[in-house]
């Protein structure tokens, strides 16, 4: 349950503070106005500052593509995988530079997606989190202090910090689970998961993250996505990102498949860009690749090539299915 209020305090908090919203801005989103990350962005930002936004049944990433450039769109909401397409429709000629902001949301954003968006566009893409139990974006990079591969810092207002199993803070550098409190928060009505989400008036949002020595954080996996292999915790979304680093990658997904020896092992899901080929020596390349690029414990000793990912509507990977493949 959130009130009333709370939609003013996103809005003047994430909105105001991060995205600097004016009368002048349109937005343009994949997220269903049912979803919180759209509630916000194509509803609740917009009409709190006066802005437009252009609403669509079907926001594929072409139909957002289309919409940018027919109503020269300002701020657009989607996840890191549209983003990799409309990085692809920009080669083909699309139009985007209207956009000034680009919000990346719903899962983490590679590093290699931050960097081809900078080097093509010249503008910064937002990574943030934020859940439907906080009503929106907690926390986030900002327009003139963004980082690959982190998720800055939180909005003003929240307090957040990455703990252990115990609530207590790890130190700098250590993977742990984020505990975040501040204006909005978890409010279960009569329902255990109130004890679970909320732990000494922390909300523990399922993320397991890390915090730098300049106070950044950086975001590891869900908590229940970390993979343990031979007793190594792995972060998928690392793995993932790196695989996304070669030039033969055009998605992926990483998942733990159970092993009884290891426990776990690294396991991938790989869509080739259209001029490499499935083959022994292309899964060869790719684990050596990330054996050399971050660490030999990670490399995927499962690799599968399919033709593409599946996803929901909005875009976001569904990583359970490729469980039953």
């Amino acid at each position: 349950m959130h009130f009333h209020r709370d939609l003013l305090i996103i809005a003047d908090g994430y909105a105001r503070e991060v995205l600097q919203v004016t009368p002048e801005d349109v937005f343009v989103g994949s997220p269903p106005l049912a979803f919180t990350f759209g509630l916000g962005g194509l509803a609740i930002f917009p009409l709190r500052f006066g802005a437009a936004a252009t609403l669509l049944e079907t926001a594929s990433p072409p139909d957002m593509i289309d919409i940018i450039e027919t109503y020269k769109a300002t701020i657009c909401f989607t996840s890191p995988t549209a983003y990799r397409v409309m990085l692809n429709a920009m080669d083909d000629g699309a139009d985007l530079s209207s956009l000034r902001i680009a919000v990346s949301a719903g899962e983490t954003l590679p590093a290699p997606v931050f960097n081809d968006w900078q080097a093509k566009t010249g503008k910064t893409m937002l990574d943030g989190i934020g859940a439907t139990e906080m009503l929106h974006i907690f926390m986030s990079n900002r327009i003139d202090d963004a980082r690959p591969a982190c998720t800055g810092k939180p909005i003003t207002g929240y307090q957040a910090k990455v703990v252990d199993e115990q609530m207590q803070e790890v130190a700098r550098g250590e993977v742990g689970k984020l505990a975040v409190r501040g204006p909005t928060g978890c409010r279960y009505l009569n329902d255990e998961r109130q004890t679970n989400y909320v732990v000494d008036g922390w909300n523990l949002t399922g993320d397991a993250f890390y915090q730098d020595e300049e106070g950044y954080f950086h975001f590891a996996a869900r908590t229940d996505d970390m993979i343990l292999s031979s007793g190594y915790n792995i972060a998928g979304p690392e793995v993932e990102a790196c695989l996304l680093g070669h030039e033969a990658v055009s998605e992926c997904a990483v998942i733990g498949t159970p092993d009884e020896q290891r426990g776990q092992l690294v396991d991938a899901y790989v869509v080739l860009n259209n001029s490499y080929t499935a083959s022994d020596e292309m899964i060869t390349t790719l684990q050596n690749y990330v054996k050399n690029t971050i660490a030999p414990y990670k490399y995927p000793r499962l690799v599968h090539f399919i033709d593409a990912l599946p996803k929901t509507e909005t875009g976001k990977i569904q990583r359970f299915k490729l469980k039953n493949l």
